[in-house]
């Protein structure tokens, strides 16, 4: 069995069609969370992953949706983008939200939105990394929130090392390694490189491969500005950042 992960749609149905596309159908699709919030598609994006997906957690955007929970915490554009989901959100897509769980845990891996535990915290150095690590026995983590493709390594001495997929790559998973791997975001990446970024799984061949996928981002552009979300939603999905 293989396994597609992906993270952060933020209802950008161009760049979910376009890593969805790029998925086989017997391969097992898991989702990170975030499906919601930034994005014009929040209705459209929920109904293809719900369809699709063996396993989902909650992300941020999507608990403030549903409940307004860390509202205030966020910043401006992001605030108004929840409160004009709020406003267009179905009410069977809102339920199908509201029962999904902060985590999903197998014998093989964790899945959280952001971080074991602290499900909502960003892990964007080796410190942040370390307590991550800490807070789970979990050999292998996934996670997302911070739209980033990166992953952190542990070895049984204490060492700790990172590394980037921002073109997309591999990951050879070492057997005596501990791995927390970010899939990045499909639908607003921020490593600076604009296209989808989600990635395989593949438990029998120990490995991890990142991939980008190309999509009408000035499509989506066009779409935030006629819902009259903030251009700035819009303006960033041309520069991955």
């Amino acid at each position: 069995m293989r396994y597609a992960i992906v993270s952060d749609v933020h209802a950008n149905l161009e760049s979910l069609t376009a890593v969805l596309a790029r998925i086989a159908e017997d391969d097992e699709v898991l989702c990170l969370g975030d499906l919601v919030g930034y994005g014009p598609n929040p209705n459209e994006c929920t109904d293809l992953l719900r369809a699709r997906v063996s396993a989902c957690v909650l992300g941020n955007h999507d608990v403030a949706a549903i409940d307004n929970f860390g509202l205030e915490t966020m910043n401006p554009a992001a605030r108004e983008a929840i409160v004009w989901t709020q406003s267009v959100l179905g009410a069977e897509q809102a339920k199908w939200l509201d029962g999904l769980g902060y985590e999903v845990r197998t014998e093989e891996f964790l899945l959280v939105h952001g971080a074991p535990v602290n499900y909502f915290t960003y892990i964007l150095d080796k410190a942040a990394a370390a307590e991550a690590f800490s807070a789970t026995d979990a050999q292998l983590v996934f996670v997302g929130h911070t739209h980033i493709a990166d992953y952190y390594s542990l070895d049984g001495e204490g060492r700790l090392e990172h590394g980037h997929r921002q073109q997309g790559g591999t990951l050879a998973l070492e057997p005596d390694k501990r791995y927390i791997v970010n899939a990045g975001s499909v639908g607003q990446p921020r490593d600076l490189n604009p296209e989808a970024s989600f990635l395989f799984y593949d438990p029998e061949a120990r490995s991890v491969v990142w991939e980008r996928a190309a999509y009408p981002i000035a499509r989506v552009r066009e779409k935030i500005i006629e819902a009259g979300l903030p251009d700035y939603l819009a303006a960033r999905l041309g520069a991955g950042r």
